[in-house]
């Protein structure tokens, strides 16, 4: 899996490496168990900060994506990903309030923000064109 950062973004760095190491579980390219580089050669490997990777790293633990252990190092979380909970449900619905709003105000309607959720969902799951 590679990595590709966008340093102009007014997303921050480790939000885009964690998030990219999340879309790459999600996508089947990170399996579980696979080893990630450490924090160190991850940092010297795409010319970051190693404290940026660190933060990633702290934040995808945290969330149950990877564990981090001392002689085996950093991995996709053995046991995959924790299903989602109620406690996710509701952090999801708080995400989403104000992407859905800021769409209403733009003139997007409910149809159209379906569809777009609809493919992105495709860009990470095997149901290409395989719409319910």
């Amino acid at each position: 899996m590679q990595i590709f950062l966008d340093f102009e973004s007014d997303e921050p760095i480790y939000l885009q490496l964690k998030h990219q190491i999340i879309a790459g579980i999600a996508k089947k390219e990170l399996k579980p168990g696979d080893r990630l580089p450490s924090v160190r050669a991850m940092a010297a490997d795409i010319g970051i900060n190693l404290h940026t990777v660190n933060k990633a790293y702290q934040q995808l633990k945290q969330e149950g994506f990877i564990l981090i252990h001392r002689q085996k190092g950093v991995v996709v979380h053995p046991e995959g990903v924790p299903e989602a909970d109620e406690a996710y449900r509701i952090k999801l619905e708080q995400s989403l309030s104000p992407l859905i709003a800021e769409s209403v105000c733009r003139g997007i309607g409910e149809k159209e923000f379906q569809q777009l959720c609809s493919r992105l969902f495709e860009k990470f799951t095997d149901r290409e064109g395989d719409n319910p």
